[in-house]
């Protein structure tokens, strides 16, 4: 997957409204945890235990949304979309930012919250 290929995407927000995001141990930017469907958002969450309050979705054809969302991440030290990050896995799709909308998405690997035999 090199280009955004769903059709919404469905983003995590704590209790006060806020995008809710992953930031790796000693680096600058972080990013936001988003899923392509509510399902896996709802999933995510289940398994997580995270205490997100909503899931925001937005279509990936509307640009002004996206646009307003991108804008208000760069305000804070996010920097990409982290798509459809699995629990027991920790694989996931990194999504740049690229201008006032997405660019390049890449598979990512972190480790895993916890692995089962």
């Amino acid at each position: 997957m090199n280009t955004l290929e769903c059709k919404e995407l469905h983003f995590l927000l704590d209790n006060e409204g806020a995008f809710i995001a992953y930031q790796e141990e000693g680096k600058s930017w972080a990013g936001t945890l988003a899923f392509s469907s509510e399902d896996l958002a709802r999933k995510f969450v289940e398994l997580s235990h995270l205490d997100a309050a909503e899931i925001a979705a937005v279509a990936t054809d509307d640009r002004e949304s996206i646009a307003a969302l991108v804008a208000a991440m760069k305000g804070r030290p996010i920097r990409y979309v982290l798509l459809d990050l699995d629990y027991h896995t920790g694989q996931c799709h990194q999504v740049d930012f690229e201008g006032d909308g997405f660019g390049a998405v890449k598979e990512r690997q972190f480790v895993a919250a916890h692995r089962h035999a």
